[in-house]
């Protein structure tokens, strides 16, 4: 049976404009979603989406909502058209938009533990500025080597963040940590490293200290198991109930992305088409990457949607965990 994956994209894949065009096709979501998540809010963050300016959309407590909304949105037009996933699974603040998908989370309720999530991650960066900083064409035993030696070299922190593909590792930390750990990269023979302009450190020690509030955010917000299988990034296995759910929501701020493990293990459960839910591009170029075999679709704008729909027969898609 073809198995098709929502996957959700992270901070990062935002853009000035992203849902407008979506919104125009189905002028009803304006009111149902992004009215609404105004309010919740209590901030422009429909204008900031479709208007900008990209300096305030780039700030963490704006984009993180706004990046789920557009995901959320993004879900509903799919839904509308007859599109199920059989698997979903999200990079990062993705995998509250997954849980969204699954049934596990109520998208407000989503959508104020993600303006949470970006408000404390602030914090953090404004008390200890940090970045993430990406380092192409090396193995991940290898970064992980170097940023043991950066780490020594600065005294500061710097450790994985996400292993997105086997030759391509993002690294977290403070600034002189990552900085030494990407000019330790470069001399190792790295394809490229760059400095990510995600506005401070995630998926790192440094983030430990906000752990506990936004447990208890957690804790006071109703949860349920999901009603469709939805694999974690922070485990790369299913989550069966709303507690496991629970847990990997936590644990984000300081565990590790497992995106390349999170996509071979959709493949080996038999995913063999994957949709990027959501804006940008970045987790359909990485699944493309690691699964060259699969249908690669993306949601980013209402032409590509339409594409997607199109090509997914605008049936359902669902698929069922082995075993």
């Amino acid at each position: 049976m073809n198995t098709t994956a929502f996957v959700f994209p992270g901070q990062g894949s935002q853009r000035v404009g992203m849902g407008r065009a979506l919104v125009e096709r189905r002028p009803e979501l304006l009111d149902s979603y992004y009215r609404v998540a105004d309010e919740i809010l209590g901030l422009p963050l429909t204008e900031l989406c479709f208007e900008g300016p990209a300096d305030e959309l780039r700030a963490m407590p704006v984009t993180q909502p706004a990046v789920f909304l557009t995901s959320v949105v993004a879900h509903e037009v799919l839904r509308g058209h007859g599109v199920v996933p059989g698997f979903v699974a999200g990079h990062s603040l993705g995998e509250f938009a997954a849980m969204v998908a699954a049934g596990v989370l109520d998208w407000t309720d989503g959508l104020r533990l993600v303006r949470l999530r970006g408000e404390l991650m602030d914090s953090v960066n404004r008390s200890v500025p940090g970045c993430l900083g990406a380092v192409v064409g090396l193995v991940l035993a290898d970064v992980e080597d170097l940023c043991v030696r950066a780490a020594a070299d600065t005294g500061e922190v710097v450790e994985i963040a996400n292993h997105n593909h086997h030759r391509q590792v993002v690294v977290s930390g403070q600034r002189g940590g990552v900085a030494r750990l990407l000019a330790l990269a470069e001399r190792a023979g790295a394809e490229r490293v760059l400095t990510l302009d995600i506005g401070g450190p995630a998926h790192c020690s440094l983030l430990s200290g906000i752990e506990e509030e936004f447990g208890q955010a957690i804790e006071g917000t109703a949860l349920r198991d999901p009603e469709l299988p939805v694999l974690s990034a922070v485990t790369a296995a299913p989550v069966r109930t709303a507690q496991e759910a629970a847990t990997c929501l936590r644990r984000q701020f300081t565990s590790r992305v497992l995106w390349t493990d999170t996509v071979e293990a959709l493949a080996a459960a038999g995913a063999d088409r994957f949709v990027e839910v959501g804006p940008g591009k970045a987790l359909s170029v990485l699944c493309g990457r690691l699964c060259p075999e699969a249908e690669v679709h993306r949601t980013g704008d209402a032409e590509r949607l339409d594409r997607a729909v199109e090509a997914l027969g605008a049936r359902e898609c669902r698929g069922a965990w082995a075993g």
